[in-house]
C-alpha cells in the first residue's frame, strides 16, 4: 500500500510500476484515486473553514446576547447569526459524511495499487521469466531410477494418503514411522539453526482477525489462500508470517530495539485455489503443512541487508542437509502486490532433473506496516513506518521430497546427514520395513509370468520394479478384480514398492501374503 502523498506527487512513476507488473487494468485507478483525493482534501478544507467560522460566530452570538439586555435590537441580529450557524452545521455534517465516503473509496483503491518494486527486479509477466542467479552444490543424477516421492515414502510404510482422503479429502496426509520422525527432525533442526543465528523462537496464534488478514496480504492472495471460520471474524493462517507481523498491529516500536529477528513454527492451511491446485497423489501442493519461518521487523535503511541475510540462511540450511539448491530472482509479474523484491530458493530434484521451490524470501518494504499501522519511534522522537521481511526456513512435507530424492540409495534406503542424526536418535540410514515380506513378494516375482519382461534388480529393491503387465486390457482387468478382492489400494500405483507399502498401511494383518495369493490366482486364470 502506497503513501497517498507519494502517489499524488508521482503518478507517472506509479503508472509505470503498474505496467512493469503487467497489470494495465489497474492504470485507471491512479487517476481515479487522485481525483477522489482532490475532492476529499477540498471537503476537509471547507469543513475546517466552517468549524473555524462556527467558533467565531458562536463567540459573536454570546457577545450579542449580552448586549441584548441593554439593546433589544441585538437579539434580532443574534438570531440571524444563529440561523447561519445552523446552515453551516448542516453543511458540515454533509462534508463529514463526504469525507468518510471519499476516505473509504480511496483506501479501497489504494489496497489494489501494487507496491513500487525494487529497480533490481527482472521484468516479466509470470514465473517463466524468473531469473536464476546462482547455484549452490552440484546437482546429481544417480545411475539408478528415483521413484515418485510418495512411492519412496510408502516403501518405508511412511505415508497413508488413502486414509487421509477418507477422513479429510484430497490434499491431506498421514505421515507414519520414520518418515513422520524425519518430518519433525527437519523442523527441530531448522528451529535450532535459526536460534543459533540469533533469532528468537516464537509459537504464534494459528488464527487471526480479518483486519490482520487485510493488513498482511493482497486481495488475490487472500481469496486463493485463506480458510474462514464460519460465523466468526477468524481465519486460519496460511503461514506464521501473518500472525507474526500482525502481532505489531497499531503499535509504535522503540527504534533502539530494532531489528526484531524472529523465527516461528506453525501449521499452515491453504485453499490453493487457482491455476496450480492440489495434487491428485502427492504432497507437493496440499491444504495443510508445517513450517519454520524467518521474520524481520527493521528500520527502512536496514531492510536491503536483511533481505540478503535471510535468503542466504536458507541456502546454508539446505546445504547443511546436503541438498543442492539455487537462488531464483522473481520477476515483476510474479511478485505479490505488497512485495518490493522476492527470490525463491529451489532444491534439486534428481527424479525430475530440475529445481523446485522450497523457500520464498520477500522484502515488503513498509507495505504491511502502513496497512497495520506499525510505526517506529526514533531517537529524535519522530515516528516512521517499519519495514518487514519474511522467508521460509523449511516447510515439510514438501521439502522432504528434495530430501528423500537426494539421499535415496540404490537399495531403497535413505541416508541421514550428520546434522540431522541427533534429531533421529542417532540413526544414520533409514531402511525399508518388512524385509521378510518383501522377500516373499520377490520370490513370486522371480518366477511370475504376470510381470513379463520385468527384470528384478540384483539389490531386490522393491522401489525399482514397475507394476505393469504390458497389456492394457489385462491391466484394467487386474485393477477391477483387485478392487473386488478388497485390494483397492493397488489402483494408481506404478511400482511394486508403492503398491506393497500401501497394502501394509491399509491391511496390516493380511500384508503381502494377500497380494501374492491374489496375483498367483490372477496369473493362473489369465496367463
Amino acid at each position: 500500500m502506497l503513501d497517498m502523498k507519494f502517489l499524488r506527487e508521482n503518478p507517472d512513476q506509479v503508472k509505470e510500476n503498474i505496467k512493469k507488473k503487467f497489470q494495465d487494468e489497474k492504470l485507471p485507478l491512479v487517476d481515479e484515486v487522485i481525483e477522489l483525493d482532490a475532492k476529499n482534501r477540498a471537503a476537509i478544507t471547507e469543513a475546517s473553514e466552517l468549524r473555524a467560522s462556527r467558533n467565531a460566530l458562536s463567540k459573536q452570538i454570546g457577545m450579542l446576547m449580552g448586549q441584548a439586555k441593554k439593546d433589544p435590537s441585538k437579539l434580532e441580529e443574534a438570531e440571524k447569526i444563529k440561523a447561519t450557524v445552523k446552515a453551516n452545521a448542516d453543511r458540515l455534517a454533509e462534508l463529514e459524511k463526504l469525507e468518510e465516503e471519499y476516505e473509504q473509496k480511496i483506501h479501497k483503491i489504494m489496497l489494489l495499487i501494487p507496491n513500487i518494486i525494487d529497480p533490481s527486479v527482472p521484468i516479466g509477466p509470470d514465473d517463466s521469466c524468473n531469473v536464476e542467479v546462482q547455484r549452490f552444490g552440484d546437482p546429481v543424477v544417480p545411475d539408478y531410477p528415483i521413484p515418485y516421492h510418495v512411492d519412496i515414502m510408502e516403501s518405508f510404510d511412511g505415508i497413508d494418503l488413502d486414509a487421509a482422503g477418507r477422513v479429510s479429502g484430497n490434499g491431506f496426509y498421514y505421515l507414519l514411522g520414520d518418515i513422520a520422525r524425519l518430518h519433525e527432525a527437519v523442523l527441530a533442526y531448522a528451529r535450532d539453526f535459526m536460534i543459533d543465528k540469533g533469532f528468537t523462537y516464537v509459537i504464534p496464534p494459528f488464527m487471526m482477525h480479518g483486519d490482520v488478514v487485510k493488513g498482511v496480504m493482497s486481495f488475490p492472495e487472500m481469496d486463493a489462500m485463506m480458510y474462514k471460520i464460519e460465523g466468526e471474524d477468524l481465519y486460519l493462517i496460511g503461514t506464521s508470517e501473518h500472525t507474526m507481523i500482525g502481532r505489531f498491529i497499531d503499535q509504535t516500536l522503540d527504534g533502539a530495539k530494532l531489528p526484531l529477528t524472529l523465527t516461528s513454527y506453525s501449521p499452515c492451511f491453504r485453499k490453493e485455489k487457482g491455476a496450480h491446485g492440489i495434487e491428485e497423489r502427492g504432497i507437493y501442493r496440499i491444504h495443510q503443512f508445517e513450517k519454520q519461518e524467518m521474520i524481520v521487523v527493521c528500520r527502512p535503511e536496514e531492510s536491503a541487508d536483511w533481505y540478503e541475510k535471510l535468503w542466504k540462511n536458507s541456502v546454508e540450511l539446505f546445504r547443511s542437509m546436503e541438498i543442492p539448491v539455487r537462488q531464483l530472482n522473481c520477476c515483476s509479474g510474479d511478485l505479490a502486490d505488497l512485495k518490493v523484491k522476492s527470490c525463491d530458493i529451489e532444491a534439486w530434484s534428481p527424479r525430475q532433473q530440475k529445481y523446485f521451490e522450497v523457500c520464498s524470501c520477500s522484502n515488503l518494504g513498509d507495505a504491511q506496516a502502513r496497512r497495520l499501522h506499525i510505526r517506529v519511534k526514533g531517537k529524535d522522537g519522530k515516528t516512521y513506518l517499519a519495514h518487514t521481511l519474511n522467508n521460509t526456513c523449511v516447510a515439510p512435507p514438501r521439502m522432504l521430497i528434495a530430501f528423500l530424492e537426494n539421499h535415496l540409495q540404490a537399495d531403497g534406503s535413505v541416508t541421514i546427514p550428520k546434522v540431522l542424526q541427533p534429531y533421529m536418535g542417532g540413526l544414520e540410514v533409514m531402511k525399508q520395513r518388512n524385509e521378510e515380506k518383501a522377500k516373499l513378494l520377490y520370490d513370486f516375482l522371480d518366477q511370475s509370468k504376470l510381470f513379463k519382461g520385468t527384470v528384478v534388480p540384483e539389490d531386490r529393491s522393491l522401489m525399482n520394479v514397475p507394476f505393469i503387465t504390458g497389456n492394457a486390457d489385462l491391466d484394467a482387468k487386474f485393477v477391477k478384480e483387485s478392487k473386488e478382492a478388497g485390494l483397492e489400494n493397488l489402483k494408481g500405483h506404478r511400482t511394486v514398492g508403492g503398491m506393497r507399502a500401501s497394502i501394509y498401511n491399509a491391511m496390516p494383518k493380511k500384508g503381502v501374503e494377500t497380494l501374492v495369493a491374489f496375483m498367483k490366482k490372477f496369473e493362473e486364470e489369465n496367463l
